[in-house]
């Protein structure tokens, strides 16, 4: 085994991600995705034109909160990708990054595989990447198995230019979908899914305007109106059901399940914005002709309007639409009142439906008096806004985690609703909390199913309080300070040590910063 010792020609070395392209004309990437948001997109703009980032700059702003703490936004694409049936992935990216994206992916259950091409310093400059991308798409490119392969470029292909728009369109019928989604351009994962799903409608819409495509499997008799952003299972169904009597059927969810669905969602009468960030895919459906309708059917007063918003879109007789409304109205009405929610609660999350939610609480009889939401305030969200606004709750959009903490701070809600951070905090100040996406967002929220639906959860939480209040008095003073971790004997505070290593660590700084001058 001599042979392979480290150090001989035929032991394999470690790739090492040794990206400094300083030079004259070059942005350094030493350190790779970890240059810093600021030297990647001054890469990015050299390598790949301005276009890239203006692009994303002008669909999902970051202001006035700057870019918001969330997971990778790649996972938001990839989640996207990895629920379509008959589509291949294949991530471009470091390989901590590309660890981390499928960890996550499986952690939520995809069960697929997720391609990936491995580079290095040498292959990333030369180009080689580009053409072990290119190699690998054209061997997975199998029509029996796939309609299409999504290919994506993490943040230090993108900054180096990688030129994912190079791949053919088609290989052997299979569509190549190329997109690049870093985390220095796309504030969010949900914003991310729009990257995918609005070069998918692009795609699908050029096909539909160059000939025939293929039928969807399962075509309604009746004007369409596609559903824009994911949602629980039901919630399609109770729309479906609500538009019913208005000559009309649900559509599509978007992002879709399959490649044929695409055609399908395209081919509406109507988008219903119920995720209002999608700012890329609404551009699509703005571009085939489509009226795009904000807010969704949530509660009394949403769901009233929004029949109201969607019968003026296409066209329906008030007539139509009042019946409409004196149908399921009532019964929604009566879900509330018989799921009654009383206690004052914050809710912020990074999926964009916050609003939803908080607006189906206020309903309920809940006090919310603040709501924060990780993705940006859009033309579509409005109405929701303006709704909120009115009854005095504080909406704030691009919100940070240390803002959505200081509100359970400063409103000391009964119930915390938020991202996993937000929920710590809360427990650890004795506040019933729950997990946003978990817990309130994989519920119904429209129509007659959703107008009952967070009562029991909810309830249930702040049902709690008692018990967060005897344990935390049960454990007063244990596990912080001094007094973490496991002792046999009851551990002291020497506060005259602190005191006197404070004052050598900072006499050994001033010494250090003297000989540095």
């Amino acid at each position: 085994m001599s042979d392979l010792a480290p150090g001989s020609a035929d032991f394999r070395q470690p790739d090492r991600l040794d990206l400094d392209l300083s030079g004259a004309d070059e942005p350094n990437l030493a350190g790779g995705c970890h240059a810093g948001a600021d030297v990647l997109r001054e890469a990015t703009n050299k390598a790949q034109g301005a276009g890239l980032l203006e692009r994303y700059a002008a669909d999902y702003p970051v202001g006035p909160h700057d870019q918001p703490q969330s997971m990778c936004p790649a996972f938001g694409s990839l989640r996207v990708g990895l629920r379509m049936r008959r589509t291949a992935t294949v991530l471009s990216g470091s390989a901590c990054c590309v660890y981390g994206l499928t960890f996550t992916s499986h952690f939520y259950g995809a069960r697929r595989t997720v391609g990936y091409v491995p580079f290095n310093s040498e292959t990333l400059v030369t180009g080689k990447l580009f053409e072990d991308i290119k190699e690998a798409v054209e061997g997975l490119a199998d029509p029996a198995l796939y309609d299409a392969i999504v290919v994506t470029n993490l943040c230090v292909p993108t900054a180096s230019g990688v030129p994912l728009r190079l791949l053919k369109r088609q290989i052997n019928g299979v569509r190549i979908i190329g997109i690049d989604v870093p985390g220095f351009g796309i504030p969010t994962h949900a914003e991310a899914k729009d990257v995918l799903a609005g070069a998918m409608l692009t795609y699908a819409r050029t096909e539909v305007e160059q000939g025939p495509v293929a039928a969807p499997a399962n075509r309604a008799s009746r004007p369409t109106i596609t559903l824009l952003g994911e949602m629980f299972p039901a919630d399609p169904v109770g729309i479906g059901m609500m538009l019913e009597p208005l000559g009309l059927a649900a559509g599509p969810v978007v992002p879709t399940r399959e490649w044929r669905e695409l055609y399908a969602a395209l081919d509406c009468a109507a988008v219903a914005a119920i995720h209002p960030f999608y700012t890329a895919s609404v551009r699509e459906f703005e571009a085939a002709g489509r009226a795009i309708v904000g807010s969704a059917p949530v509660g009394v007063d949403g769901t009233a309007a929004w029949l109201d918003a969607i019968g003026t879109a296409c066209g329906v007789a008030q007539a139509q639409v009042d019946a409409a409304k004196d149908r399921f109205l009532p019964a929604i009405r009566g879900a509330l009142a018989a799921n009654p929610i009383r206690g004052r609660i914050t809710v912020s999350g990074y999926e964009g439906s916050e609003l939803l939610v908080a607006r189906l609480l206020i309903e309920s009889g809940a006090d919310v008096p603040y709501v924060g939401s990780a993705c940006p305030r859009t033309r579509w969200s409005d109405p929701d806004r303006k709704w909120l606004e009115a009854r005095g709750v504080r909406v704030n959009f691009r919100a940070s985690l240390e803002q959505d903490i200081a509100a359970v701070e400063e409103f000391r809600p009964d119930l915390a609703i938020g991202t996993t951070p937000v929920v710590q905090h809360a427990k650890q100040q004795a506040i019933p909390a729950l997990y946003f996406t978990n817990l309130i967002s994989a519920r119904p929220l429209m129509g007659v199913a959703g107008a009952g639906s967070l009562a029991q959860v909810v309830n249930a939480a702040m049902a709690n309080k008692a018990r967060f209040d005897r344990m935390t008095a049960f454990f007063e003073g244990v596990g912080s300070g001094p007094n973490a971790g496991i002792w046999e004997d009851i551990p002291q505070d020497r506060p005259q040590f602190k005191k006197k290593y404070a004052a050598l660590n900072e006499a050994a700084r001033k010494a250090a910063e003297a000989v540095g001058s």
